[in-house]
């Protein structure tokens, strides 16, 4: 299920409403509110929130597939008769948001029991490095799994004059929303090159905005995060000769070798319009929860992930599920592994291959 925050907190606060007063009056079941009956009273359902990121990224319709897997309400026909086959009384929904600085921040206050995140921003929220310094810790980060890895994508016209990323000094360049792994991300890369951005005219915007407004001539760069192809960036091709930037060079290896969960990567031709292929930074997606979430619920996610039903979903939902894959879920994962992933892995055979999170 995918719905966006301030509706989603109205239905849920009067599902919630709803079902309180049922079960006080000792009701059964309601079709309506796909409630069923066990043993004489209406079996309990909980609501399980996963944070995804903007309309026109991977995150948003992969945090879909996932809450679509993961659900099983109560009245569903069972797993082994074809019907759902995720946490029994489990509704899950996936909800937009800004992205991964918003979705680990979320974890920590308790607003999302789960949300999907770029492996470096939460390798610095678990570690309270960079943005998170003054803010501190978020220690509660746990893993699921690394889903897939996603690219970093610098876009440009076609016609600019801008062909390496020290040549976006003073020019105009969305580094992504505030609150958007994308943003962080983009102070990072830039560092290492040398581009301050207090050199640019920086903007901060939705990729879908941004998108608009390189097309229209009103900015002169892109920074995006995320797996190839993205949405907003193959319509912009449609409309507009792009390029993208190459990432590589001395700064590039120099940060793979700092940080493990950082793959060269290379967007292929294919992915946009009248591109090139070209190398660029890989960063891992994560499926995060909370710490505080309990051993067996999160058991039960890990199994519905990767249980055979899941596989046919994520290879024709979308082509980023086709990306998921089992035997790279436990690779370059920065923060611990949730005690209950970790029984499912052990259980699978592929706990082998979790490395210890340094503290």
């Amino acid at each position: 299920m995918v719905e966006s925050g301030q509706r989603l907190s109205r239905r849920l606060f009067g599902r919630r409403r709803c079902l309180a007063l049922l079960g006080s009056a000792g009701l059964a079941a309601l079709p309506g509110l796909g409630l069923g009956v066990a043993t004489g009273r209406a079996q309990e359902i909980r609501f399980f929130r996963i944070g995804t990121g903007a309309s026109g990224g991977s995150h948003f319709p992969v945090g879909g597939l996932i809450a679509n897997a993961v659900s099983n309400p109560p009245g569903s026909r069972p797993c082994g008769r074809g019907g759902s086959c995720g946490v029994p009384g489990l509704i899950a929904v996936a909800q937009t948001t800004q992205g991964s600085v918003q979705n680990v921040r979320a974890i920590g206050s308790g607003q999302f029991d789960s949300a999907l995140c770029q492996a470096d921003v939460a390798y610095w929220a678990y570690k309270g490095s960079s943005i998170f310094a003054e803010s501190g810790r978020i220690e509660i980060l746990r893993a699921i799994a690394n889903l897939y890895h996603e690219s970093l994508h610098i876009v440009v016209r076609a016609d600019s004059d801008i062909h390496e990323i020290a040549d976006l000094a003073g020019k105009r360049v969305s580094l992504g929303e505030e609150g958007s792994g994308a943003r962080l991300t983009a102070d990072f890369i830039l560092g290492r090159y040398g581009v301050g951005v207090a050199t640019l005219k920086a903007q901060y915007l939705s990729l879908g905005a941004a998108a608009g407004r390189l097309a229209a001539g009103e900015l002169d760069a892109i920074f995006a995060v995320g797996g190839h192809p993205l949405p907003a960036i193959v319509d912009l091709a449609r409309r507009t000769e792009i390029r993208l930037l190459p990432i590589a060079g001395d700064p590039a290896e120099a940060l793979r070798l700092e940080y493990p969960f950082l793959t060269v990567d290379l967007i292929p031709a294919t992915a946009y319009r009248g591109t090139d292929t070209t190398i660029s930074i890989g960063v891992g997606t994560l499926w995060l929860v909370s710490a505080e979430l309990e051993e067996d619920l999160v058991f039960g996610l890990t199994r519905a992930l990767w249980h055979p039903s899941t596989r046919k979903l994520l290879d024709e939902g979308n082509p980023f599920g086709r990306r998921i894959r089992l035997e790279t879920a436990l690779l370059g994962v920065p923060v611990p592994i949730h005690p209950g992933a970790a029984r499912y892995y052990a259980e699978a055979g592929e706990l082998r291959t979790i490395r210890p999170v340094q503290e």
